[in-house]
């Protein structure tokens, strides 16, 4: 097992050339790239897309070329603020093409998922991450022990399974909104 910091780890991300999921379970993430951004939505209810402007022109072209990228949000209800900010958020991701999910907390299913987020590339790397306990994250560990992944290929199946999509969940909820 390898520890890669955050820029390694996203570089790691975006070298998919299939597929990449990610599982989120955690509600809060703290990143300081972000503190302005989400401070600014939480105050006003507004998230500006220039925000996501790099990842849908990252996103788009490859989604369109037939690659896939996804991920379930696994989310206590009611919201705390970082999922408000993440429903928001999951607009401008979906539309570039990426397949956003929600798994609420209390489901069934959550017991047997992991309570840590990773990334799963092409099926075949895994990449558990690591975050302080600031919720700052601080990297990840890169997995390619086969039984780890294919456990982890078996959590993003069940996970995504369950998990209903942002289109969906939105309409189900109150969108989020400042105060």
């Amino acid at each position: 097992m390898t520890f890669v910091d955050p820029s390694e780890f996203a570089d790691l991300v975006l070298a998919f050339r299939h597929t990449a999921f990610r599982l989120e379970a955690r509600d809060r993430y703290n990143e300081p790239s972000e503190a302005e951004v989400v401070r600014h939505f939480l105050d006003t209810g507004e998230l500006d897309g220039f925000y996501m402007a790099d990842w849908v022109e990252e996103l788009g072209p490859r989604i369109a070329e037939g690659q896939w990228m996804g991920r379930v949000r696994v989310v206590s209800e009611p919201h705390s603020d970082y999922t408000r900010f993440g429903l928001a958020l999951a607009e401008y991701n979906t539309a570039a093409g990426e397949d956003i999910r929600y798994l609420p907390r209390h489901h069934p299913v959550v017991a047997g998922l992991p309570d840590h987020d990773f990334w799963l590339i092409d099926s075949t790397t895994l990449l558990l991450l690591r975050f302080g306990e600031d919720d700052i994250l601080l990297g990840a560990d890169v997995v390619t022990d086969p039984a780890v992944v294919v456990r982890h290929c078996y959590y993003r199946d069940v996970a995504c399974h369950h998990a209903v999509p942002w289109s969906e969940y939105s309409t189900r909820v109150h969108l989020p909104e400042g105060p």
